[in-house]
């Protein structure tokens, strides 16, 4: 029996050069755009799925502190646990950057379909 594949569309949407067809994510390259989607994505702004997200824009424009560090690492926590099926969640790091007015996110998390660890990092900016 053959593993388990994960693919998705790969959301900028620019066609393979030579067969013309949209190019999709597969296996750790499509979870880690999944997991950044799901955390960038606030609640409400799914229709039908409102709780759906990270719900972390807020928390982006509070003082860059240990309380706003561990709030959002539980939020992504919950968020990954609640929405994304297809990965072991092992860590989530998230360090504030005051000079650059966001946070570096690290998760690393294991596919189902895998045994490697998988670490991905996302910096977390205020967007105006």
């Amino acid at each position: 029996m053959a593993a388990v594949q994960f693919r998705d569309l790969n959301i900028s949407f620019k066609p393979h050069p030579v067969t013309g067809k949209v190019n999709s994510l597969i296996d750790e390259e499509a979870i880690k755009r999944a997991l950044r989607n799901l955390i960038l994505t606030n609640h409400f702004e799914r229709p039908y799925k409102h709780l759906v997200g990270g719900n972390i824009a807020g928390k982006l424009f509070e003082n860059m502190d240990g309380i706003t560090e561990f709030e959002v690492q539980k939020d992504i926590e919950e968020a990954i646990a609640n929405y994304e099926p297809r990965v072991e969640l092992y860590n989530v790091f998230v360090d504030a950057d005051e000079e650059r007015n966001g946070l570096n996110v690290t998760i690393i998390f294991r596919l189902v379909n895998q045994t490697e660890p998988v670490t991905t990092d996302i910096f977390l900016e205020r967007v105006r």
